[in-house]
């Protein structure tokens, strides 16, 4: 017999709903039971940001800069900023010049932060609505913020959504979520349930993660 030839299997609100709760050895039978697991469902992906980065959330950002203007606002879905580098443009040759990250005590104690220069650090305010700082302050309105923000998983909403997740993670979603829906309605079988999801979401973790070689060279400056 053929083989199928898709490879496009997934999961939406609803079935990972339904397949979660013959895990936990129960039964959705009314709306409200689709309500608590959807809201059971959003919290597990807040504790995933907890324990990882999610490659799938990390994007690339562009952000114009303001001549003067050091503080930028984020999204309040941005989680982290990975990297970020200015970009500058001279007629047609365009350069990167990376930027360090610096905490908000090496931030506090920049003496004059309005100095007006490339920026070369920047600082991660993480408030609910995060916010960067860019030192020096930018000296032109021509160069270009360039950043990967690590972002929150998208919400599930509503049972037709489809699920904002990759298929490598669907049995940690689901023995996830079968294990949130154990601790409500049926905790005789968390002692099974719980090592499948920590299992399961370990060896999803393990994998989605950037896999290129890395190489140490020590700095030699001040050394004969």
């Amino acid at each position: 017999m053929a083989t199928s030839g898709t490879r496009t299997f997934s999961l939406d609100v609803a079935t990972a709903i339904e397949e979660a709760y013959e895990l936990a050895g129960l039964e959705a039978r009314t709306s409200y039971d689709a309500v608590t697991a959807r809201r059971s469902l959003n919290i597990m992906f807040a504790d995933w940001a907890n324990r990882g980065i999610q490659m799938w959330e990390v994007v690339k950002v562009e952000q114009a800069l303001t001549k003067g203007d050091e503080t930028y606002t984020l999204n309040q879905y941005d989680i982290d900023i990975l990297d970020a580098y200015i970009q500058r443009t001279v007629g047609t040759t365009v350069t990167d010049f990376s930027l360090s990250r610096i905490d908000r005590n090496e931030y506090v104690n920049i003496p004059v932060k309005a100095t007006e220069a490339r920026p070369t650090q920047f600082w991660l305010e993480r408030l609910i609505t995060p916010v960067i700082h860019l030192y020096p302050t930018p000296e032109n309105s021509t160069d270009k913020l360039i950043y990967y923000s690590w972002q929150r998983i998208q919400d599930a909403t509503a049972s037709v959504n489809d699920l904002d997740i990759p298929n490598r993670f669907m049995p940690c979603l689901v023995s996830g979520l079968a294990y949130y829906l154990c601790l409500k309605k049926n905790t005789q079988k968390l002692s099974v349930i719980q090592p499948l999801y920590e299992t399961n979401l370990e060896n999803a973790i393990k994998y989605d993660e950037d896999r290129s070689s890395v190489h140490l060279v020590p700095d030699r400056r001040g050394y004969p």
